[in-house]
């Protein structure tokens, strides 16, 4: 067994030299320069950190993104992204999750990515223990501390992913002993905030360089890591796995809740109280465009007031297909995009009226008009039936002159569809990738980039102040402190322009969860608050689209008439998406340990269903 597993740390050591030729710089310093040079070297330890940072944040906009895993939207292609969404991963494969041509930002959440990145950083430190830098240590300090936060950033997604962990804190050589037990899920908490204690320790308050960890970053992932450490999948270990012989290594086995809740809420308190942070627009004046507020936001460069971790790209970002194109992947097929990542129904029908009222399509006035009178928010997420989008291409604006958004059908008196829109499965442009929910991503997405021959390079923004406020509001709800859950909603919803949030007790739980879910659709935090809060019942399920038709007695030939207007009154209907009856199994609050690693290492314990 040690034979063989000497035979995988030289295949890892290969595997990360490998990565570190594809550092989005651009740079190979450890192809291109001996191992001394580079660590004697800040401005190559600095390229060998950028690797860190890449591994560990992956490619959120990739042609998949977490939200196709969860209740946010549908992955076009499958790729078998339904499997995995009936629960079907096994200790043999995690289907649509494992695509290895075709999925780079889920495949970094995983035991052996993450512990790859996990030993990148541990060679860091042994590289630079005891080195005397002279003039340039205090840049090296700083570069301590941004792998002190990349480490437990790291070991943040293995515990949300896997519960507790080996904790690994040496650069493993070939005589190491590679079997190591999973430690308790408070250990590797504790782990992780003494990183992050570290890391603030050593970051600097504004970042030398555009994506770089400050005290900010390592604070706020210090709350996040608290906040997810109290939630309720790490005390009612019982409820979903009874009968598992470790829950210490699902969650907590002793201590208090309430004292975690606490912690969580000082944590966020502490971001807050830097004062370095704010909402973008955050009192609109009511002549203001909130919708193009928020999209003027998410398509910006940063660093606004808002921004805390912002993760860049260029347009030559892996320039594979399926590394980096957000609009590309995104966008209506009648554009010659490929309408991946579509809104579901069940996301579109939670963003409120403007009035504050819920959505619901057995409001005859709702159902006959639901795009109008939405929330600002919805505007500036949501592309759906007669949105206006950018100028179509020249093969396309005969279709279509109008640059409106078509992703119904015409049909006529006998109910024979007679004319698709161009933005359908059924439309005359490349209809393979038409969407199926009747929605199209509109978030994070520059209408004035023509994503065919242009990559946008607009950074994701990781963490930003907004987060941080519902951290606190949520802390709060859980110690019974509802007004300060108020103030800290109403800050968010006052920049939204909708009516402040009134509600306590259970209501007050409900209306944060919404409105979190609102506020961060698309931000790669719904898949990790289903499993904390232990609702992957509601999450998972038969999802939903909406049904667009015009009926005409007229000789229709195009999807409008010559004035642009339509063929009568639009009439919508809520249909299931076909092939998307989604399923929930308790086993998915955790993921398995692949069976490859479980036999590696013999003193592994597997989660519980697999």
């Amino acid at each position: 067994m040690k034979q063989i597993l000497k035979i995988f740390i030289i295949l890892l050591i290969v595997g990360l030299t490998s990565s570190c030729e594809k550092d989005f710089l651009k740079l190979d310093p450890l192809s291109d320069y001996s191992d001394a040079a580079v660590w004697n070297d800040p401005a190559l330890i600095e390229t060998f950190v950028n690797n860190i940072y890449r591994n560990a944040l992956g490619f959120p906009y990739s042609i998949e993104r977490l939200s196709d895993y969860v209740d946010e939207s549908h992955f076009t292609p499958d790729w078998d992204v339904t499997n995995f969404n009936k629960s079907l991963i096994t200790s043999d494969g995690l289907m649509g999750w494992q695509v290895d041509w075709a999925t780079p930002h889920t495949l970094h959440f995983r035991w052996a990515p993450l512990y790859s990145n996990v030993r990148a950083c541990n060679i860091f430190f042994e590289k630079t223990e005891g080195v005397d830098f002279g003039d340039d240590q205090i840049e090296v300090d700083r570069m301590k501390g941004e792998v002190h936060f990349l480490r437990a950033y790291t070991y943040h997604y293995l515990a949300a992913l896997y519960g507790g962990v080996p904790i690994i804190d040496q650069a493993y050589g070939l005589d190491s002993e590679f079997e190591i037990a999973r430690s308790s899920y408070e250990e590797t908490m504790n782990f992780i905030i003494a990183d992050l204690d570290a890391a603030a320790a050593l970051l600097p308050a504004e970042a030398a360089k555009a994506g770089q960890a400050t005290e900010g970053a390592a604070l706020h992932l210090k709350a996040r890591a608290l906040l997810y450490a109290a939630s309720d999948v790490h005390h009612t270990q019982a409820s979903y796995a009874p009968g598992y012989g470790n829950p210490e290594l699902l969650g907590y086995t002793g201590g208090s809740q309430a004292s975690r809740w606490q912690a969580a809420k000082d944590a966020a308190v502490a971001v807050i109280g830097l004062n370095r942070y704010g909402l973008v627009n955050d009192n609109p004046a009511p002549t203001d465009d909130i919708a193009q507020n928020f999209m003027d936001y998410f398509i910006s460069y940063g660093y606004e007031n808002e921004d805390i971790l912002l993760q860049y790209f260029t347009p030559k970002t892996d320039e594979n297909w399926d590394g980096y194109n957000p609009a590309l992947y995104c966008g209506p097929n009648g554009y010659h995009n490929w309408g991946n990542n579509c809104p579901l129904g069940e996301l579109v029908d939670d963003y409120e009226m403007a009035d504050g009222t819920s959505f619901d399509w057995s409001n005859p006035v709702h159902k006959a008009d639901p795009y109008t009178n939405r929330e600002a928010r919805f505007y500036a997420t949501i592309l759906h039936e007669g949105s206006s989008w950018r100028v179509r291409p020249s093969d396309v604006q005969g279709i279509d002159p109008w640059n409106k958004i078509q992703v119904g059908h015409v049909y006529d008196m006998s109910g024979t569809m007679i004319v698709p829109g161009v933005d359908t499965r059924s439309g005359p442009i490349e209809d393979w990738n038409g969407g199926k929910s009747g929605y199209y991503v509109r978030k994070f997405v520059d209408m004035t980039v023509d994503p065919q021959y242009v990559k946008q390079d607009i950074p994701f923004r990781h963490f930003r102040y907004a987060e941080v406020l519902l951290n606190a509001a949520e802390a709060c709800i859980e110690l019974g402190e509802d007004g300060n859950a108020q103030t800290y909603l109403n800050m968010i919803r006052q920049r939204a322009g909708q009516p402040d949030i009134t509600a306590t007790g259970a209501a007050l739980v409900d209306a944060y969860r919404h409105e979190r879910r609102i506020e961060m659709a698309y931000e790669d935090q719904r898949f990790w608050d289903v499993r904390r809060w232990v609702i992957g019942p509601d999450a998972y399920h038969q999802t939903h689209a909406v049904d667009v038709r015009y009926e005409t007695d007229q000789a229709a030939t195009n999807y409008r008439q010559a004035d642009g207007s339509t063929w009568g009154t639009p009439i919508f209907a809520e249909k299931e998406l076909g092939g998307d009856a989604r399923a929930w199994d308790n086993k998915m609050y955790y993921f398995p340990i692949m069976r490859d690693e479980m036999n590696k290492n013999t003193l592994l314990i597997q989660n519980p269903g697999y």
